[in-house]
């Protein structure tokens, strides 16, 4: 069985302007199709399954880092970007939010004429798996999102989340079909959300003997069920803080890409004429795209890609974003015909950024570094919810 776990997501209601809903589709495209190049399309879905992986994916591509809005917004952001390439890529994306979630079983029954896949058993996968965390789970949390991703090959992932008024906090439960033996064994290879105490938890192991007495009543044998583990807290605060990251992963990214030039690593040649703002950016993509999964207890980090919508730790810096955007969709199209050196230069910076970690010693300010990200904002089209980024007010001042 997979890990599973469970973590804060404090409820945000903000909106994905259209701006960075654009870019986030073709970054999740991206990410999707050079996993699907290298990995296969059923590591897509157990990445997907992995709560630590998708909540980085939504930092990288410039979302809040720590909020329950990542996963509608990363979700409908893939199904927009994917679907339409489905056929190539052998991935289908089901459901949504609210009335979009009740659409799942009808989209499932289409994709099953088209594929001749069982859509009668992946409908009643579906429903199950929300009806484990809706009624069997009784943790306070009431679903709103669904989404069910289906690969061509049968394997499937859901992922799905419900909130909690009384704790304005949301909890994210991910379920994936190749480590799952029963909806009633502890199934879930994740759960996030806020401990709120004590849960009355039908899925639990443990439960065996309240549901062989329910059960009984009902005239039915139960079956056993799984509990969770692994737990990951995510913070109230909003702000990017040193103690949210792995300062020495990041700080060897930083020290790649703005203390040494590409043209100093033989490996990088393919990647020269990118400038050392998009470098770091593009080795933090890399990592999502190749890294283990060891390497995402810190989603924090990933925010350091392309920002947050709301200005943290920095805005979003959209000339950056577009020009990472357009390497990996240029290391895409040269793969598929053949050429795969640029991709293979992309996946590279990973390691080179693992290895210069071995010796590296953090030295940088952290606030420092956010405080330079936010000063040249404007310099590479920084964007908020709130508008567009501006010079700082000494240099403002020199321009007149």
């Amino acid at each position: 069985m997979k890990r599973s776990g469970s973590a804060d997501l404090p409820l945000h209601y903000g909106y994905v302007p259209q701006w960075l809903a654009e870019r986030m589709a073709k970054l999740g495209l991206a990410v999707v199709e050079t996993i699907v190049l290298d990995y296969g399309k059923d590591e897509v879905l157990r990445r997907l399954s992995d709560p630590f992986w998708f909540q980085s994916l939504g930092a990288v591509m410039g979302m809040d880092w720590h909020s329950s809005g990542i996963t509608t917004s990363v979700m409908g952001a893939l199904k927009r970007a994917v679907n339409p390439h489905s056929k190539d890529l052998g991935i289908y994306i089901c459901g949504g939010k609210g009335k979009y979630s009740k659409q799942t079983p009808d989209e499932l029954l289409k994709i099953s004429e088209r594929t001749g896949m069982d859509g009668n058993y992946l409908v009643k996968c579906s429903k199950l798996s929300a009806k484990v965390d809706n009624t069997a789970i009784q943790d306070g949390f009431q679903l709103y999102t669904h989404n069910f991703i289906l690969s061509d090959s049968g394997k499937w992932t859901v992922v799905q989340q419900g909130m909690s008024d009384r704790s304005s906090t949301a909890r994210r439960y991910h379920w994936h079909s190749e480590s799952l033996t029963s909806f009633v064994d502890d199934p879930h290879t994740s759960i996030y959300g806020q401990n709120n105490g004590y849960i009355l938890n039908m899925a639990d192991k443990q439960a065996s003997g309240s549901r062989a007495g329910v059960m009984q009543i009902a005239g039915e044998n139960p079956d056993t069920m799984l509990k969770e583990i692994n737990k990951l807290v995510m913070p109230s605060h909003h702000d990017v803080q040193a103690k949210d990251v792995d300062l020495k992963r990041l700080g060897s990214v930083l020290w790649l890409a703005h203390e040494k030039q590409p043209a100093d690593f033989e490996e990088l040649l393919l990647l020269q004429g990118l400038g050392p703002r998009t470098l770091q950016s593009l080795a933090l993509v890399s990592e999502v795209i190749h890294g283990t999964p060891s390497r995402f207890k810190d989603p924090a980090r990933f925010s350091f890609a392309h920002g947050g919508k709301d200005g943290h730790p920095f805005p979003v810096p959209t000339k950056v974003y577009d020009e990472t955007i357009s390497t990996l969709q240029n290391a895409i199209y040269k793969a598929k015909l053949g050429s795969a050196e640029k991709n293979e230069a992309i996946k590279r910076l990973t390691t080179i950024a693992q290895n210069a970690e071995k010796d590296f010693i953090p030295n940088a300010n952290f606030d420092q570094v956010i405080e330079n990200e936010r000063n040249n904002s404007y310099k590479y089209g920084g964007r908020t919810v709130f508008g567009k980024a501006k010079p700082p007010v000494q240099q403002q001042l020199k321009l007149f």
